[in-house]
């Protein structure tokens, strides 16, 4: 019974938020056209002001004030998307979108006192259609119309009313408040069918020292559900189920070096998790071999397993920087995370930040003494990982503009001679990085997490990009160039209920994201296009 109780508490947790959030959101605060009173004031109640004399003494044709008063009012658009002229829920023969009725006093004038931006003038110009005011003597109230005014996201005016008592008026006590009455809708294409239901009225803005009342509310709800869902995790529920479905099995993982310290981290985690599950990732004889090995290597399990694609193999997953070359047909990409990659050089070159320029001249032999670029008198030594890594593969794509380095001068990159120029390939990012912090003048690349955590680290610079610094902020605030989507590939799609389909949703929707993200990864299921896997 707990159980079932438990789960009724979880569901209606995340229903009321989704649907107050779509609510909010998706209907409501799309079009939202909120306003203020920010001042309605009766010029003699400034009796301690320096000004209260002049106030009162106002005139309007040839005729002094009766009790003259000032309301400063604020409309803004108070939603998530701009308004048009077209959303304003009027006639669309009438000019004006909002009406503001002042009963007991007549309007003197009005003039708008603050415009958010500069486009909003000229709704408000000299005989601008829908802006203006009359005055009604039969039922003694005074009437501004304001116009169908085009707000984008956040914007505001401020318009200034003067008003007057009418003269036939001996009441006493303060004057009514405005009533102000206007509406908006969404896109008309779909919505209008359904205006007559949700007429999104004008509504009073307010300030909140943390949250309006509604979210309060939500807050509360919310705190009480998970308290509830504590006590019967905590001390009512016998059954203690594992944190996810744990899938009996050997689990092989290939491919990329540089995405490998997360994936090994990830796969040490579940398998910890799955203890007594019959679960098994051999990671001891180094199964990360590059991205194209990898997927060569799953290519050839599917055919040696015999099992067809629409079958899928059950225990195999390759992990690549950037999709796969042609020719493997029967393997399926799914994005997993975006991966941040950096040029690094020996300390040695004493160089820290390059334009793209110098790295391309660099990369194509063109310089071949640090000096060439601002640093210190020291021969270029260049080292690349072999043709098949996704880490080349992304430098070439992403900052080489497609030309690949020169051909390596010494095949053992421990035959560079140390007083002149010279090149080599590595066959792994651990190599690359022990290689390029041994050698002076050494430069070389790699996956950027992994720099500041290697052995060598102290002896390594990270080169900045024209400034861009190599980290997931500086790719999505200052378009770092140098990054790649890591994929899993699988033979065929994952069956459902295998190791490896376990294993993807562990490292995509659970525990594993945790892990990519403290490896510096972010993570596709967080981009702006997750199918494409581009930071936002």
């Amino acid at each position: 019974m707990s159980e079932q109780v438990e789960q009724w508490i979880a569901i209606t947790s995340l229903a009321i938020p989704l649907f107050a959030f779509l609510w909010e959101f998706a209907v409501v605060g799309r079009k939202r056209l909120g306003y203020r009173v920010q001042m309605d004031t009766v010029a003699a109640n400034q009796t301690q002001s320096a000004h209260a004399e002049i106030l009162e003494q106002l005139e309007r044709d040839g005729h002094q004030l009766k009790d003259p008063s000032f309301v400063l009012l604020r409309i803004e658009n108070a939603g998530s998307s701009p308004i048009e002229p077209g959303d304003y829920l009027t006639d669309e023969s009438d000019p004006s979108g909002i009406w503001v009725t002042f009963r007991r006093r007549q309007v003197a004038g009005i003039v708008v006192t603050e415009l958010s931006q500069r486009e909003l003038r000229r709704f408000f110009r000299h005989g601008a259609a829908g802006y203006g005011f009359r005055n009604n003597e039969a039922r003694s109230e005074g009437v501004i119309e304001l116009p169908k005014v085009k707000l984008p996201r956040g914007a505001e005016y401020k318009i200034l009313v003067i008003l007057e008592r009418w003269p036939d008026d001996t009441s006493d006590g303060d004057f009514p408040k405005p009533d102000i009455v206007g509406a908006v809708g969404t896109d008309r294409r779909w919505f209008d069918p359904l205006v007559k239901y949700f007429r999104f009225k004008l509504t009073r803005t307010e300030s909140h020292l943390f949250a309006s009342r509604p979210a309060w509310f939500a807050i509360t709800f919310l705190a009480l559900a998970v308290a509830v869902q504590s006590v019967f995790t905590l001390f009512l529920r016998d059954d203690r189920r594992p944190p996810l479905d744990c899938v009996s099995g050997t689990l092989h993982l290939h491919g990329s070096t540089a995405f490998a310290p997360a994936v090994r981290a990830a796969a040490e985690d579940y398998l910890d998790r799955c203890k007594g599950a019959d679960v098994a990732i051999p990671l001891d004889d180094n199964p990360f071999k590059g991205s194209t090995d990898g997927v060569t290597a799953l290519d050839q399990a599917g055919k040696d397993a015999e099992v067809t694609v629409s079958e899928g193999l059950p225990d195999h997953i390759a992990f690549t920087d950037g999709l796969a070359s042609d020719g493997h047909p029967r393997l399926i990409p799914k994005p997993v995370a975006f991966s941040v990659f950096t040029l690094v050089v020996n300390k040695d070159a004493g160089v820290e930040n390059l334009t793209l320029d110098q790295i391309r001249r660099v990369f194509a032999g063109r310089v071949r003494n640090w000096s060439e670029v601002g640093g210190n008198e020291v021969p270029v030594h260049l080292i690349n990982r072999d043709p098949g890594s996704g880490t080349r593969s992304t430098l070439v794509d992403k900052v080489l503009r497609g030309r690949q380095p020169p051909q390596f001068t010494e095949r053992d990159c421990a035959a560079l001679e140390d007083g002149q120029y010279g090149s080599c390939e590595v066959t792994s990012t651990d190599t690359m990085l022990n290689r390029t912090a041994s050698t002076p003048g050494a430069i070389g690349y790699s996956e950027a997490a992994g720099v500041d955590d290697h052995k060598a680290a102290e002896k390594l610079v990270k080169l900045r990009l024209d400034g861009r610094e190599p980290t997931a902020e500086g790719v999505e605030d200052t378009d770092y160039p140098y990054w790649q989507t890591e994929y899993a590939y699988t033979y065929g799609p994952a069956p459902a209920g295998s190791v490896a389909s376990a294993f993807l949703n562990f490292l995509t929707q659970q525990s594993g994201r945790d892990i990519l993200h403290e490896h510096g990864h972010g993570l596709c299921s967080e981009a702006e296009n997750s199918g494409e896997c581009r930071p936002i």
